[in-house]
């Protein structure tokens, strides 16, 4: 009964709106204990032009593991990120998801690094649809990315490493810049992002208890190669799905075991067999077509023979019609029938 007063009275004080939460935050954790300091990490490089970094941060679920930074392709392009981070209300510590959205709202003054210094992205920033990076703060590979800048002036290096607003931590107040960011058009972490999200969860290495609070190097490059894989693999099938829709036999003859490769052999030939036969069937079809064919075509000449010496007779009647009887027609759009005039015959109608 406790805990259901307590939960009741948290998510009260939290939707009167606390200083340091932003009306878009999602807060779906709260507990008794701060999370742990920000690990320091080395970067890896961007991947490709317009990937954004998105940085790592603590989760919890049945204690704290750390979610290690990665490159992600926003949703929206002109689109940044803003980080979610851990405040505090009094009694508890609580979560505020992160999102993207046009301008990089408040994450609670939490130094993150590599251009999230605990206010905006000094990191890079859209100019018309190119992202371009400040190699002052990013790990850039310029031999492949070609848009960059450098810009030290940014950098804020406050020597903090709290992963927490309140007491113990940063003491940061949103902006009304970021107040105003925080009212924006929003978009939720995309699947990229869930994904690493459940991957750090389930790697017993990445947890505080196992790893006191400092996850170690080779752990998160561990992650980082299984997520390559997965989706090097996701890749694969996919790729493999539209060569079977495609009707790409000997790519479909290379899967399974012996024994779908044997069943499906079996299945090649007998598909010949029945290709052959309806060849067969086909080509005496075709025979019985041209045949019927030929005789059609005969019996036409004779009907067309027969009407030509008809409409040839009928015309000779016609010619001698007596000169003035009249034609009657029937049908809106008929019209009357012309006298042939002879050749004797002169301007005046007279022979």
């Amino acid at each position: 009964m406790k805990m259901k007063i307590s939960t009741i009275a948290l998510a009260a004080l939290l939707f009167v709106g606390l200083s340091l939460t932003s009306s878009f935050a999602q807060i779906g954790i709260s507990i008794g204990i701060a999370p742990p300091p920000i690990p320091i990490y080395e970067q890896p490089y961007a991947p490709a032009e317009g990937y954004i970094w998105t940085p790592g941060y603590w989760g919890y679920d049945s204690d704290y593991y750390w979610v290690p930074g990665v490159w992600v392709e926003p949703p929206r392009v002109g689109f940044l990120w803003t980080p979610g981070y851990w405040g505090y209300n009094g009694s508890n510590y609580f979560f505020n998801d992160g999102y993207w959205g046009p301008t990089v709202g408040f994450y609670g003054g939490i130094n993150y690094g590599y251009g999230y210094g605990g206010q905006g992205y000094y990191g890079g920033q859209w100019v018309g649809n190119t992202f371009r990076y400040n190699t002052a703060v990013t790990r850039v590979n310029k031999s492949v990315i070609r848009n960059t800048y450098f810009n030290k002036q940014v950098v804020k290096n406050t020597g903090s490493r709290a992963s927490f607003n309140g007491p113990g931590g940063t003491t940061a107040k949103p902006t009304a810049k970021e107040q105003a960011a925080a009212k924006a058009e929003h978009i939720p972490a995309t699947s990229t992002q869930q994904s690493r999200v459940e991957a750090a969860k389930n790697n017993p290495d990445l947890h505080a208890a196992n790893n006191k609070g400092k996850p170690k190097a080779e752990a998160i490059k561990a992650l980082d190669r299984n997520n390559e894989a997965q989706a090097g693999a996701g890749k694969e099938k996919g790729k493999a799905g539209e060569e079977a829709a495609n009707g790409n036999s000997a790519f479909g003859h290379k899967q399974g075991d012996a024994t779908t490769r044997t069943t499906g052999s079996q299945n090649n030939a007998h598909g010949k067999a029945e290709s052959a036969d309806a060849h067969a069937l086909h080509a005496k079809k075709a025979t019985l077509h041209d045949r019927d064919t030929a005789q059609i075509k005969s019996k036409s000449h004779a009907n067309d023979a027969a009407t030509v010496h008809h409409t040839s007779r009928h015309a000779q009647v016609v010619s001698h019609q007596p000169q003035g009887a009249p034609t009657h027609t029937k049908g809106q759009g008929a019209r009357p029938e012309k006298k042939k005039k002879s050749e004797n015959e002169g301007p005046g109608g007279g022979h």
